[in-house]
């Protein structure tokens, strides 16, 4: 809940700006919501979740995240540039629904759970998962006050929290960043004039890529998705890398870079963009899952604005083709690291999961 009035307040300073410091400002607010959320709403999600389903409504957080971003592209598209005031302005109806939304929600029973407070916790897991909920909601300890941040990378707790770090370095390494910043660029290679609708189009396909994950990670579970995904985020790099590349694929190139980076957002969208931010709170034990969690979306931005910061600069001193085969190359590497230390949480408790990470 505290974190929709920054995301209330931001857009609206936003709108109403009548100078460069109160855009700032603004943005400032915005981004501190969106920072906040990123790290929540996972964490959140995945500990009101039973079981047998928590995989499907986590990736609920990945598929909202696609849908709000297509929306937006589409905004962008329909609304003239010159009513940016309107644009800041509507950005204030999901932040408004979040929070008149989470005032009907429970705390979480496993955040409950971890303060000592059991009943209350069980009682919450009653409502939320029916009468099996308290069995689900395992035999975790509370946690000692002021110990968490300090033992974040304890023996006990460092594999999970290195692990979650891990997944977000590969995924942003992977170059899904550089994709979409440069969209507009490839897809002018390829007769698209548009920026605004070649990025409706990348946002699409991750919609669509994402939905496809929801359907299939209660079945395909969590590890075969991430592997497959980084797999064939790897295999359109490549593709993509000898499409710049190679002078007998220069009449092609326009072609290739169309399909791969369709084709690369779609591998993405079915298991390195959802189950990443499904498993990390799934993985780490309770008394350091929020900061856990926190710490991986630390990771995440960080790599994040070191991607966006270095891109064109690199393609300018490498040539595209070899910046694209070294994502590839980071793509391969976060396939054999998932497929050799990552569990596989689907159908499991808690409790399951931290047993296989002890061992």
């Amino acid at each position: 809940m505290l974190c929709s009035v920054p995301m209330l307040i931001g857009p609206l300073l936003s709108a109403n700006a009548t100078s460069l410091n109160l855009m700032v400002a603004g943005r400032f607010l915005s981004g501190i919501a969106i920072g906040l959320s990123s790290a929540l709403v996972p964490l959140y999600i995945s500990e009101v979740s039973p079981t047998s389903i928590r995989g499907t409504l986590g990736s609920l957080n990945q598929l909202m995240i696609c849908v709000g971003i297509l929306a937006a592209l589409l905004v962008n598209v329909a609304v003239p540039a010159a009513d940016w005031r309107t644009m800041f302005n509507l950005a204030v109806i999901p932040a408004g629904a979040l929070l008149l939304g989470m005032m009907g929600c429970p705390e979480s029973p496993a955040y409950l759970q971890a303060k000592g407070r059991r009943q209350e916790a069980e009682a919450v897991a009653t409502r939320l998962w029916g009468s099996g909920g308290p069995a689900q909601l395992g035999t975790g300890t509370a946690s000692k006050g002021g110990t968490e941040s300090a033992s974040l990378f304890s023996p006990t707790y460092r594999k999970g929290v290195l692990m979650g770090c891990f997944l977000f370095v590969f995924q942003q390494f992977s170059g899904i960043n550089a994709i979409v910043y440069f969209s507009s660029s490839v897809f002018k290679q390829a007769g698209i004039a548009s920026g605004a609708l070649a990025s409706a189009a990348v946002g699409a396909t991750n919609v669509l890529g994402t939905l496809i994950a929801t359907g299939l990670i209660e079945g395909a579970g969590r590890k075969q998705l991430l592997t497959t995904s980084y797999l064939g985020m790897a295999s359109c790099m490549a593709l993509m890398a000898a499409g710049f590349g190679l002078p007998a694929l220069a009449g092609l190139s326009g072609t290739i870079a169309l399909a791969g980076t369709l084709g690369y957002i779609l591998s993405f969208a079915i298991g390195a963009g959802p189950v990443s931010g499904l498993i990390v709170p799934e993985i780490n034990k309770e008394a350091v899952r929020g900061n856990a969690m926190s710490a991986a979306m630390v990771t995440h931005w960080v790599c994040n604005v070191a991607i966006g910061q270095n891109f064109m600069a690199a393609v300018d001193q490498y040539g595209i083709s070899a910046v694209y085969g070294f994502f590839g190359l980071c793509s391969l590497i976060a396939a054999g690291y998932v497929s050799g230390n990552v569990p596989e949480t689907k159908g499991k408790t808690f409790d399951q999961i931290q047993a296989d990470m002890d061992r």
